[in-house]
């Protein structure tokens, strides 16, 4: 075996002898290639950081997800327009995107997953090899720039009748409009005009512990391998199970169990989460998650971004105070907030979410899209070549948040992360005074002052540790300090 693997390691220099002895050990010397092969790939794969269990990594490097985009299925986008938003993306910092497999036809360009035939109807047993090429294409374009996706299988908003959307009514698995089976063999409605927090909708209780009902739940099987042929070849995809659902718990278990073994056949690692759907990250309905590690490596906490101010920082801090004994990623790929939303959020809600879960040690971070968010405006640009300059001093995953040492504080008036080391990052939404404990830092100190609102670095100042400091902010727009040692 020794002399298989010397001869592997060193083939681009072998002489035509040994290159014959090779080709009689090639079965041998294959499977010690792609044994190196799946050890690079498991290395450069986005994973949990081994160092520090809250963040990612990828390529062996930690790695902090920044993000926004303009709609939420942009694998669903023509060329023309994916490259440039990706590029745009790319350009800012961000490296990370959300990807549901939403398929609502609320756009014209938008495709289902199964072929159409002749007379209007859709076979589930074929596939729209269109609606695949694009998924395809997504991904490897995201690949080629280093952003993370972050897959929702699910959504729950696809398969009903409401608020002017009759998406159910035109979808294929709608017994009217498929070749497969009827009213009767599937158990669907005509129309399911309730909202879908009402689960009404038998597509989300079709598995063995639920309904078990095995003539739907064959196309669904179909349909997340199919997806699965797709990523799983790539290295830098996420999968969360639904959209903000309040579901039964075993809907979202089954299928991040079946997208773990189907995984685990390739030998590969895939990291799941379900999304759930409740403001309060305290009810128990998020401890589906929190509770079971052993299944759900990180958490997706977006619809804390229906909180603001104290409230929002604490709801986060609750939940990493739950998990500290087992530490993993927090993502928050929705961040809302836009002026004039139907939510009553408003622009700087956005990016006062954005940078308070920033500095309360969330992994992942993104823009919710127009109109419940900035999606990839100027004002999210900005603030995620803000939160690179304050990264390129204080590497995010180096710090903690650190009320206690902020005093002389009004409600929402600053916010910080420190390190050991006297490093620390104070966040101030609309300006502002505060008291900052330093005393356990000696000697002089650097405060770097970015404008969140603009990107651009402003004014340093010299501060002295050991005590406390009177921290003042430069302006009454949203600006964020890098502390750092001379």
């Amino acid at each position: 075996m020794n002399e298989v693997v010397k001869l592997v390691l060193e083939y681009p220099q072998l002489s035509k002898s040994q290159l014959m002895k090779l080709n009689s050990i090639l079965p041998t010397a294959l499977a010690i290639l792609t044994l190196f092969t799946n050890i690079s790939s498991a290395e450069e794969a986005l994973q949990p950081w081994q160092d520090n269990p809250w963040y990612w990594s990828f390529h062996g490097n930690p790695v902090l997800l920044l993000g926004g985009s303009d709609d939420d299925n942009l694998f669903q986008w023509p060329e023309e327009q994916l490259l440039p938003q990706l590029d745009r993306l790319a350009e800012a910092g961000g490296n990370v995107i959300r990807n549901t497999m939403s398929d609502r036809k609320d756009k014209d360009f938008e495709l289902y997953p199964f072929k159409q035939l002749d007379d209007g109807k859709y076979d589930l047993n074929q596939w729209n090899d269109r609606y695949w090429a694009r998924f395809e294409r997504m991904l490897t374009e995201t690949a080629k720039r280093n952003i993370a996706v972050q897959i929702e299988i699910w959504d729950r908003f696809d398969f009903y009748d409401q608020e002017g959307a009759a998406r159910w009514q035109i979808h294929p698995y709608n017994p009217r409009n498929n070749v497969n089976y009827t009213y009767d063999e599937s158990a669907f409605a005509k129309r399911y005009p309730d909202h879908p927090g009402a689960n009404k909708q038998p597509f989300f209780f079709t598995t063995p512990k639920q309904r078990n009902n095995v003539v739907v739940l064959q196309y669904q099987q179909r349909f997340v391998d199919k997806l699965l042929d797709h990523s799983l070849k790539f290295g830098h995809v996420l999968y969360c199970m639904d959209n903000e659902t309040n579901g039964e718990e075993e809907w979202g278990r089954y299928w991040a169990q079946f997208v773990k073994q189907r995984a685990g056949k390739e030998n590969k690692t895939v990291y799941v989460t379900e999304m759930w759907d409740d403001w309060n990250l305290a009810d128990e309905e998020h401890k589906r998650t929190f509770d079971h590690p052993e299944l759900y490596d990180f958490v997706d906490v977006s619809q804390n971004n229906h909180n603001k101010g104290q409230k929002h920082w604490d709801n986060f801090l609750h939940v990493r105070k739950y998990l500290a004994g087992q530490p993993r990623p927090m993502n928050t790929t929705k961040t809302y907030g836009a002026t004039g939303n139907k939510f009553g959020h408003n622009d700087q809600d956005a990016i006062e979410r954005f940078w308070r879960h920033l500095l309360a040690g969330a992994a992942s971070v993104r823009f919710h899209r127009p109109e419940s968010g900035l999606g990839l405006n100027d004002k999210a640009v900005a603030c995620i070549k803000a939160a690179r300059k304050l990264e390129s001093l204080i590497p995010l995953w180096s710090v903690e948040p650190a009320s206690d040492l902020l005093s002389q504080r009004e409600a929402n008036e600053a916010y910080v992360a420190a390190d050991n080391g006297g490093s620390c990052a104070v966040y101030f939404p609309a300006g502002g005074e505060v008291e900052l404990d330093m005393t356990a830092t000696q000697g002089p100190l650097t405060v770097h002052w970015i404008n969140i609102n603009t990107g651009e670095s402003g004014a340093q100042e010299i501060i002295t540790g050991g005590g406390s400091v009177t921290l003042s902010s430069p302006g009454s727009d949203n600006w964020v300090a890098a502390i750092v040692s001379q």
